[in-house]
């Protein structure tokens, strides 16, 4: 093996490989980071067979944990976004704060329906009720559009289901329950910085919406739209099950020891709690059918669309497994521990890689991968530890969303905006969105840890 300062060398010129070829190239993450955990596990000295070992063990591993949540995360989203139940929860908060907060209404939707909906995604299927509600109460494109695109990234980075957290607290083996907790905290000062961001400036720029349906149509158009409860139901109830199921795990035993908390275990297993949120968003289909649940309906397609994300994440994971063989997390761990960087170092990390190549996943997932072998010597190995180092990468994902993100390209090309309002709404708002989040994270450590 190769002495510790070579393997610092080594693994920047990896970071920097998967910038340049994720980032400028456009090659699909997958192959980036499985060709980086190669470049690292060879030219670190761990041997020809022994890397394709890690890499094959970090694969399976990763994917043992969280491949059946992400694959039944993205089969709710996608019955959400078909069935209509993403437009009834819009529905439902525009009841509660009124149909005249239009910014309000959209970021809480946003923040919402990005629980198990990609932001983009999530974007693109708020975009005609944003249109419809923009047009109906006056307002600039430019306000609501950051208000949703806000709320949207809000829970995308710091909230599981969404696939990114869920990598990440299983790469650095983080309680999901406390992970959720502790993100739900983070995130909402995070989304009121977006919608303050969106109302304070995007008020001053006017972009007109183009409009095809008025929100009136818009219902019309999914028919009888399915009732709000069965459509909040796929996202709240395994969230509850999680955090139970961590609340029967504290070492107190709140739930004793026998079988109430063997109950609680199984039921508030993430795999167990998102297969119950499928069967539960089944309630949002009037007729039950191949088309629906068949290989070519809307499973088969949530299935297609979670392949991708899989892929990523089992990639990130032989990338962060492979790193551990080589021991080059020990040695950077206990360089840096001198710094007391402490949560900072994760936020930093995830900042230049997502402002480098793009894409929040692939930050998140990178940089969990990267950190995971280091925690012990960050002072971050404990509970808490593991889930606000989660946050922090989430935090870091957000800053900042650009031209080299397709976010940034979904934001402004549904909205309206130009380049250069794209760059002052959508680019600044998510640098101030990321920084307060980061903040929050550090008063949590502060106190936590």
């Amino acid at each position: 093996m190769i002495p510790g300062s070579a393997l610092l060398l080594l693994l920047a010129i990896a970071v920097g490989l998967i910038i340049l070829f994720t980032g400028k190239y456009r090659v699909h993450a997958f192959l980036v980071l499985l060709a980086a955990a190669y470049f690292v596990g060879i030219f670190s000295g761990l041997g020809l067979t022994e890397t394709v070992d890690a890499i094959a063990t970090g694969f399976g591993g990763t994917l043992k944990s969280i491949g059946i949540v992400i694959a039944a995360g993205t089969i709710i989203g996608y019955i959400l976004e078909k069935s209509g139940g993403a437009i009834a929860m819009a529905d439902a908060v525009l009841k509660i704060v009124g149909k005249d907060r239009v910014p309000h209404a959209m970021s809480i939707i946003g923040y919402i329906v990005s629980i198990p909906v990609f932001c983009d995604s999530g974007f693109v299927i708020l975009s005609p009720l944003n249109k419809a509600l923009t047009k109906r109460a006056g307002l600039s494109m430019a306000v609501t559009a950051v208000a949703l695109s806000t709320g949207l990234y809000a829970t995308h980075t710091l909230v599981p289901p969404t696939p990114g957290p869920i990598a990440a607290a299983a790469n650095v083996d983080a309680d999901l329950g406390l992970v959720i907790l502790l993100g739900i905290i983070a995130s909402i000062p995070a989304a009121l910085a977006g919608l303050y961001y969106a109302l304070k400036v995007g008020s001053k720029i006017h972009i007109e919406p183009d409009i095809e349906e008025s929100y009136e149509d818009l219902i019309k158009k999914y028919g009888k739209l399915p009732p709000a409860k069965w459509a909040f139901a796929p996202l709240i109830v395994p969230i509850i099950l999680i955090v139970l199921k961590s609340i029967a795990d504290f070492p107190s035993h709140p739930f004793g020891t026998g079988t109430a908390k063997e109950f609680f275990d199984f039921i508030g297993h993430p795999i167990t709690a998102l297969l119950i949120g499928v069967l539960l968003s089944f309630k949002l289909v009037d007729k039950l059918d191949e088309h629906v649940y068949g290989p070519s309906g809307w499973v088969g397609e949530g299935l297609k669309n979670a392949a991708i994300i899989i892929l990523i994440t089992g990639a990130g994971g032989s990338f962060g497994y492979v790193l551990r063989q080589t021991g080059i997390g020990d040695y950077i761990g206990t360089t840096l521990s001198s710094y007391h960087l402490g949560l900072l170092l994760p936020f930093i990390i995830a900042a230049l890689l997502k402002t480098a190549q793009g894409s929040s996943t692939v930050a998140i997932i990178t940089t969990s991968a990267l950190l995971a072998p280091m925690l012990d010597s960050l002072g971050l190995a404990s509970s808490y530890g593991k889930a606000l180092t989660v946050l922090a990468i989430g935090a870091g994902s957000m800053v900042v969303s650009h031209a080299n993100d397709s976010y940034f390209w979904v934001v402004t090309q549904f909205s309206n905006m130009d380049v250069t309002q794209g760059y002052k709404l959508q680019t600044v708002a998510t640098f101030v969105e990321g920084i307060v989040a980061a903040v929050v994270i550090l008063i949590m450590g502060a106190i936590l840890l």
